[in-house]
């Protein structure tokens, strides 16, 4: 069976400031780093239970991979659960259902003193350190970060692969008109090239993470998560400091996202049918030029 072309990442035992900066930073390119987290408590505390106990009575939203239809928002959870009830079913049984952005400092903010910023010439935005929980056999639908911040992403407790594309594999990726996900229609594990014969263009990057690893996602690289087994990972930001990107995530945060559930809401379903159409002829046009 056809797959998506892939290649493996650049994967360093460690890396100085200066190598990282010159070899990644600048020019935009990923890579997975081993033992950047073997000094912080995280690395030897952090796993389900330890969360877990942290959790009390809290209630979050959770998500699946559900289509979104009709006049739901892009963003709407598909239920709510006590924390410890969902690492719970972490433990136990897979399932669809996944935390996203959960933020530390609102919600558990003891967690912030079990890790450090890297020193790696990143300025990074202190005050949104997040993480994502996520059951064994989960998908994440492939999308870019709506910030276009330059990303260090930490897995923890078990396994996750993750495929990268470049901004520039955009073209190919049948993005959805204002939004920063692909068509949900769309399985980049048993793709259909008669269908959507863009998929044939793209070409990944594959990084398979395991405890402590550390993944560096530049700015408005596609990402596409499986979860390997019951785990989590802590994700931490930079904003670019290129003016064009800045404009962007000024353009995608306040106005794109209001923009397309305003749509949503008055269009329903004929809005999201229009947007898939366009999708696809998007990706023709590139084709046939």
């Amino acid at each position: 069976m056809d797959k998506i072309k892939t290649t493996p990442i650049t994967v360093v035992d460690s890396i100085s400031k200066e190598d990282f900066i010159r070899d990644y930073y600048k020019p935009q390119k990923p890579i997975l780093i081993k033992n950047l987290t073997k000094d912080w408590k995280a690395f030897e505390n952090w796993n389900l239970d330890y969360i877990q106990q942290r959790a009390g009575d809290q209630i979050v939203p959770l998500y699946n991979n559900q289509t979104t239809k009709g006049k739901q928002y892009s963003a709407e959870p598909a239920t709510k659960m006590r924390l410890y009830d969902y690492i719970e079913i972490l433990k136990k049984d897979p399932t669809d259902l996944r935390i996203f952005f959960y933020n530390i400092l609102d919600n558990m903010p003891e967690l912030a003193k079990d890790f450090i910023y890297p020193d790696l010439g990143m300025k990074f935005f202190k005050r949104l350190p997040v993480m994502f929980f996520g059951s064994m056999n989960s998908k994440v639908l492939p999308h870019y970060d709506m910030d276009l911040s330059d990303l260090f992403h930490f897995h923890f407790h078990g396994h996750k692969n993750v495929l990268l594309f470049s901004p520039q594999q955009t073209k190919f990726m049948y993005r959805i008109p204002h939004s920063v996900h692909n068509l949900e229609t769309i399985d980049l594990d048993n793709p259909d090239f008669e269908k959507y014969p863009g998929l044939k263009y793209l070409n990944g990057i594959e990084a398979n993470m395991e405890h402590g690893d550390a993944l560096y996602i530049p700015s408005g690289f596609w990402h596409y998560i499986k979860y390997l087994d019951g785990s989590f990972s802590l994700t931490i930001r930079a904003f670019s400091r290129k003016p064009k990107v800045f404009v962007s995530m000024l353009y995608n945060v306040f106005f794109m996202r209001h923009f397309d559930n305003l749509m949503r809401k008055w269009k329903g379903q004929d809005w999201l049918d229009y947007k898939h159409i366009k999708a696809i002829k998007q990706v023709e046009n590139e084709i046939k030029t």
